[in-house]
C-alpha cells in the first residue's frame, strides 16, 4: 500500500512537471556576424524579463511563458537587432540573427577595464585602443615601439611609463604590467617586459588603461597595464605576411657616421588562422636582423607561436597557446662622446644570448545558469646568457580561476577569482645563487548599470607576497659584504571605485580612483653589477611602494558628415608614497624608497576615423602635461634626510622627478586616395629637465648635449603605401625626415634619418 501511494506521488510529480513544461514554449537560434558569418559568443538575447548569452558557437535557447515578446539581440560593436515573437505553449521556434557591426569609435569593445566586454565610451578609467592595421600601416618593429603613439604613453630604452608614473630604472622594477590575453608576462627576476615576446603577427587589439590597476591585476600595475589581445580564428582561413627593410642614412652631423656601408634591417613575418570543425587554429611566425645604427648593437632573433583551442561542446572550450623567441644582441649603456654619440663607450658594451618561452593552457565552461567558469595558467621561461657576468635563469607559474556572472534583470556583472603565482630565479647577477617568491591574490570585481545611464564599478583585491632569500657574499671596494638569508612575508589589500554617466547620446563622463601596489622585484633588492664603471649593490631592506591615481575626465562623440570619432579631456593626480627609483649613496647606485610624490596633470585626444569630403581618413592625436614633484623636497634640510638626497642626486634644482617629460604631443593622420594612402605622424617631447646627476659629470658630452638642446625634440614620419588589391600592398616609409638628433633617454642617440620598404600580403 506504501509503494502503491509512492508510486501515485512520483507520477503525479510527472505529470505536474509535464503540464508547467506544457505552458511554456522555447526559442533557439544561432547568433552570427553578417559580414564574416562567424559566430557571436557572448551576445545578449533578452526580452522586458528574461535573458541569456550565446556559447562559443553562437548558439542560445531561451524558455518563455506563452505570450508576444520583443527579442533583443545585443553584441558589443554591433547594431542591436529588435524582433518580434509570439510563442504558444510547447512549441519550439528557431531564429538565427546575423547582426551587423557598427563602426564606431565609442562602440570599440574592450575587457581590460573590468575584465568583461564594455564599450568604449562607457568604461570608468582612462584607457586607448590601439589597432594591428595602424601598427601594420607605420611599420614598427616592436610593441613597444608601437606604444609611443598613444598620449600620455613613453617607453624610455623599454620601460614603459603612463603619464610620467615611472622614470627609467634601468632595466629593472616596471611600474606598467604588461598583459598578454589577460596574464602578465614580466620578467620573473627584474619585472621587465620583454617586448620582442610579444607577437605583433597575430594581435586583434592592444588596449592600454591608464592610472592604478592593481585592484584588479595585482603588483606592477601600479601605474597602469597595456593588455595584447590576440587574435582568434575565423572560418574562411587567413593567412598573411610581411617583409620590410630599413636602411639607415647619414646623421645630421657627418663625424657621427661611422659605417662605410649604411646599417641595415631586414625582417619578416607570416600568420594563419583557420577554424578545422570543432578546432580554433592560429600560428605565427616572425624573424628581425637589425644591425642598427649604433656601433656594435644588434638584434637578431626569431620568434614562433601557436594557438589551439577546442569547442569540445557548446558550453565547454579548452586550449594551448605558447610562444618560443630565440636570438641574440648586443648593446651598450651610453655613448663614448658627443661627437662620437652612434658609438658606445667600451666599458659599456654586453653581448647576450637568449631563449625565452610561454606555454598558456586555458578552459573555459559556461553552467547550465550561464556563469562563465575560467582557468588561465602560464608557464614563462626566460634564459639570457650574457658575457658580461650578468647572466639569469628565471622561471614564471602562474594561475588563475575566475568567475563571472551576469545578472541580466539587475544589470549587474560579478567577476570573482583567485590567483596563484610563483617565481623561481638564479643568476649571477644575485649571487649566484637561487631565489623563491610566491604571491596569492583573490579579486572581487561588481559592475552595475543604473537607470540605463551610470555605469558603477568597484574592485577589490587583497595581495598576499612571499620572498626567500638564501643570502649571498659579495665584494664592494674590496671589502667582503655579506646578505644574511631571509624569509620575507607581506599581505595588502587594495580597492578601486569608478563611474561614467552619459549625459548624453555621444556624451560620457567619467570620475575614478584607485589604489596601486608594487612588491619590489628580486632585482632591486639583490643586484650587484657593474655598469660603465657605475656600481650597483643590493637593498635587502627595500620596501613595496603603494599609492593611488584619481582622475576625472569626458569622452565627447563627433560627427562631421561622415567623419566621426571623439575627444577625451582628462584631469589626473598619482600619489605614491615610499616610491622606489635608483639614488647614488656615495659608493654606488641602489635602489631606495624616496618617499612620497605627486604627479598631477591633464590630458587630451582626439581620434576619428571616416571621410572628409570623399577622402577616407583617420587620425589619432594627442597632448600630456604633467607636474612631477617630490611631496618632500628641501634643500636646506639636513643632509641624512630623504629630501636631502632627492635634491643631491638630481641634475636639477628644482623639485622634479628625475627621467619624466613635463610636455608630449603625439599626431597620427592618413589620408586614403583609393589605391594609394598617405601618412604623418610626429612626436615631442619637452626637455628632461632631471637625471641623475652624477651621470652628467662622468658622460663624456652628455651635459653639453643637454645645453645644446633646451627645447626637447620633434621628430616626424611620412609614408605612402600602394594597395592594387585588396590582397597586397607596398608601402614606403621615411622616418625622421628632418633628421633631427634627439635621445629619449641620456646619453643613448636615437636614430637619424631613415628608409623603409614594406610589402604586405594576404592569401
Amino acid at each position: 500500500m506504501l509503494h502503491a501511494a509512492r508510486l501515485l506521488g512520483f507520477l503525479l510529480i510527472l505529470s505536474f512537471a509535464s503540464i508547467l513544461n506544457a505552458q511554456t514554449g522555447i526559442i533557439n537560434g544561432k547568433v552570427t556576424d553578417a559580414k564574416t558569418n562567424e559566430p557571436l559568443l557572448g551576445a545578449t538575447v533578452q526580452t522586458s524579463n528574461e535573458g541569456v548569452q550565446t556559447d562559443a558557437d553562437g548558439n542560445f535557447e531561451l524558455e518563455l511563458a506563452p505570450g508576444s515578446y520583443v527579442l533583443d539581440i545585443r553584441y558589443l560593436g554591433y547594431t542591436t537587432s529588435s524582433t518580434k515573437v509570439t510563442i504558444a505553449h510547447g512549441q519550439t521556434q528557431t531564429l538565427d540573427v546575423q547582426l551587423t557591426e557598427e563602426i564606431t569609435l565609442l562602440n570599440t569593445a574592450t575587457v581590460s577595464s573590468s575584465k568583461f566586454e564594455q564599450s568604449l565610451g562607457e568604461v570608468t578609467v582612462s584607457l586607448e585602443v590601439l589597432r594591428p592595421d595602424l601598427i601594420e600601416s607605420t611599420g614598427k618593429l616592436t610593441l613597444d615601439e608601437a606604444l609611443q603613439k598613444i598620449p600620455g604613453v613613453t617607453v624610455i630604452d623599454g620601460q614603459a611609463n603612463i603619464r610620467g608614473g615611472s622614470g627609467f630604472s634601468q632595466g629593472a622594477g616596471s611600474r606598467v604590467l604588461l598583459l598578454m590575453d589577460d596574464i602578465p608576462i614580466l620578467q620573473a627576476d627584474a619585472g621587465y617586459p620583454q617586448w620582442d615576446d610579444v607577437p605583433l603577427e597575430v594581435i586583434q587589439q592592444v588596449e592600454v588603461v591608464k592610472g592604478a590597476s592593481s585592484a584588479l591585476y595585482g603588483s606592477s600595475a601600479l601605474n597602469g597595464i597595456v593588455n595584447v589581445r590576440t587574435a582568434y580564428a575565423t572560418a574562411d582561413p587567413i593567412t598573411k605576411g610581411s617583409m620590410f627593410s630599413t636602411v639607415y642614412l647619414s646623421p645630421k652631423r657627418e663625424e657621427l657616421k661611422w659605417w662605410d656601408s649604411s646599417p641595415r634591417v631586414f625582417g619578416a613575418s607570416l600568420s594563419h588562422r583557420q577554424k578545422i570543425k570543432k578546432v580554433d587554429l592560429v600560428l605565427g611566425a616572425y624573424y628581425l636582423n637589425d644591425e642598427s645604427f649604433r656601433k656594435d648593437t644588434y638584434r637578431k632573433f626569431g620568434r614562433m607561436n601557436f594557438n589551439v583551442r577546442h569547442r569540445a561542446t557548446d558550453r565547454l572550450t579548452y586550449g594551448l597557446a605558447g610562444n618560443f623567441n630565440v636570438g641574440e644582441s648586443g648593446s651598450y649603456f651610453y655613448w663614448s662622446g658627443i661627437n662620437t654619440a652612434l658609438v658606445g663607450d667600451t666599458s659599456t658594451l654586453a653581448t647576450r644570448k637568449r631563449l625565452r618561452y610561454n606555454l598558456d593552457p586555458s578552459l573555459t565552461y559556461f553552467d547550465k545558469s550561464n556563469n562563465r567558469h575560467r582557468f588561465q595558467g602560464r608557464f614563462y621561461s626566460v634564459d639570457n646568457d650574457n658575457d658580461r657576468n650578468q647572466s639569469n635563469k628565471s622561471s614564471l607559474f602562474y594561475a588563475e580561476y575566475q568567475f563571472q556572472r551576469r545578472f541580466e534583470a539587475a544589470n549587474l556583472v560579478l567577476t570573482t577569482g583567485i590567483v596563484a603565482s610563483g617565481n623561481q630565479v638564479q643568476a649571477e647577477l644575485y649571487g649566484d645563487t637561487t631565489f623563491t617568491s610566491q604571491n596569492f591574490a583573490g579579486y572581487l570585481q561588481m559592475d552595475k548599470k543604473f537607470f540605463d545611464k551610470l555605469n558603477a564599478a568597484f574592485g577589490f583585491r587583497y595581495e598576499h607576497n612571499v620572498l626567500h632569500n638564501p643570502g649571498f657574499n659579495y665584494v664592494l671596494n674590496n671589502i667582503a659584504q655579506e646578505i644574511l638569508p631571509s624569509e620575507e612575508r607581506e599581505s595588502l589589500p587594495v580597492f578601486r571605485f569608478g563611474l561614467n554617466y552619459q549625459a548624453s547620446k555621444a556624451t560620457f563622463v567619467r570620475a575614478s580612483w584607485g589604489q596601486g601596489y608594487r612588491y619590489p622585484t628580486i632585482a632591486e633588492k639583490f643586484i650587484f653589477t657593474n655598469a660603465g664603471g657605475f656600481f650597483i649593490q643590493p637593498s635587502p631592506s627595500l620596501g613595496s611602494e603603494t599609492g593611488w591615481s584619481a582622475e576625472v575626465g569626458i569622452k565627447q562623440g563627433y560627427r562631421l558628415g561622415a567623419f566621426e570619432g571623439f575627444l577625451d579631456i582628462a584631469a589626473f593626480k598619482m600619489k605614491y608614497q615610499d616610491m622606489i627609483e635608483f639614488n647614488w649613496t656615495g659608493s654606488g647606485f641602489q635602489s631606495l624608497n624616496i618617499g612620497g610624490t605627486d604627479i598631477t596633470g591633464v590630458e587630451f585626444t582626439i581620434a576619428g576615423k571616416g571621410t572628409l569630403g570623399r577622402i577616407p581618413f583617420q587620425l589619432l592625436t594627442g597632448y600630456t602635461y604633467i607636474d612631477p614633484t617630490f611631496s618632500d623636497f628641501d634643500l636646506e634640510a639636513p643632509s641624512g634626510t630623504q629630501a636631502r638626497q632627492n635634491a643631491q642626486n638630481s641634475s636639477s634644482l628644482n623639485n622634479i622627478l628625475k627621467y619624466r617629460f613635463r610636455h608630449s604631443f603625439k599626431f597620427d593622420g592618413e589620408l586614403d586616395f583609393g589605391q594609394f594612402r598617405v601618412g604623418a605622424e610626429s612626436f615631442h617631447n619637452s626637455n628632461m629637465e632631471a637625471i641623475d646627476g652624477l651621470f652628467q659629470i662622468f658622460i663624456s658630452g652628455l651635459k653639453q648635449f643637454r645645453d645644446e638642446h633646451p627645447n626637447g625634440y620633434w621628430v616626424h614620419n611620412l609614408r605612402v603605401a600602394y594597395e592594387p588589391t585588396e590582397h597586397l600592398k607596398a608601402s614606403l616609409l621615411f622616418g625622421n625626415i628632418l633628421n633631427a638628433e634627439y635621445t629619449l633617454r641620456p646619453a643613448l642617440m636615437d636614430a637619424p634619418r631613415n628608409i623603409t620598404l614594406r610589402l604586405d600580403f594576404k592569401l
